[in-house]
């Protein structure tokens, strides 16, 4: 979707300010909203993509006027709330006031640790052939859906040539909607400044993304 999030290349919006020696977190409420998102997400309700559409979603206005970590937290809300853990209710009020919905399982203080060094990997395996190889020169679809999507608005409809084969993973934009992680292969495609930035791109300049295969056509 194009969503407040899909800011590539978009104008008005300030000079990029990377903070030297930037903490992890700016206060200690945002080491707490870490921990509740972490631990939310392993009642195993919704996936990472569910979860990251949730944030997408977020009003532009309250979106851009929002920190890192306080959009994580308005996603949760709506998604605690989506699959009934709380009603907007008690979110509102800070306490429960109902059972709600179980969840299919608890991170403990003690499982932390193991929790996120397995991490989620996404790679997933596929009977089909990739349809593309590298080398071969490919085009970004040029489909705006208002469901979830990884593909950078900037990259649509532009033409570039495939880098890398990386392998086959979960595709995003039927996992965050409950169709299931119908796993796709993935490439890189390098696209030339000018075909995405046109006349003012810098010389020289490529831009890289990885694509899932049905945001690729073959030119």
């Amino acid at each position: 979707m194009n969503g407040p999030h899909d800011l590539g290349g978009q104008m008005g919006f300030g000079p990029v300010a990377p903070e030297p020696d930037e903490p992890y977190f700016h206060a200690d409420w945002e080491k707490r909203a870490l921990g509740v998102v972490l631990s939310c997400g392993a009642f195993g309700a919704w996936s990472l993509d569910e979860s990251r559409h949730a944030r997408e979603c977020i009003p532009p206005a309250a979106y851009l006027s929002a920190s890192y970590y306080e959009i994580w937290i308005r996603a949760l809300e709506v998604l605690l709330e989506r699959h009934g853990f709380a009603t907007g209710e008690e979110i509102a009020a800070g306490h429960k006031r109902a059972d709600g919905a179980t969840a299919r399982r608890v991170l403990k203080a003690d499982m932390v640790a193991g929790v996120l060094a397995r991490g989620g990997p996404c790679d997933r395996p596929v009977e089909a052939a990739p349809e593309f190889a590298v080398g071969d020169r490919v085009r970004a679809r040029n489909f705006h859906p208002a469901t979830h999507s990884r593909l950078p608005r900037y990259a649509k409809g532009k033409a570039g040539v495939v880098e890398a084969v990386q392998g086959a993973f979960v595709f995003p934009d039927d996992n965050a909607h409950g169709k299931g992680e119908n796993p796709q292969w993935v490439y890189t495609v390098v696209f030339d400044g000018a075909e995405i930035w046109g006349e003012g791109a810098e010389p020289g300049l490529t831009v890289s993304i990885d694509a899932w295969e049905s945001y690729l056509e073959r030119l």
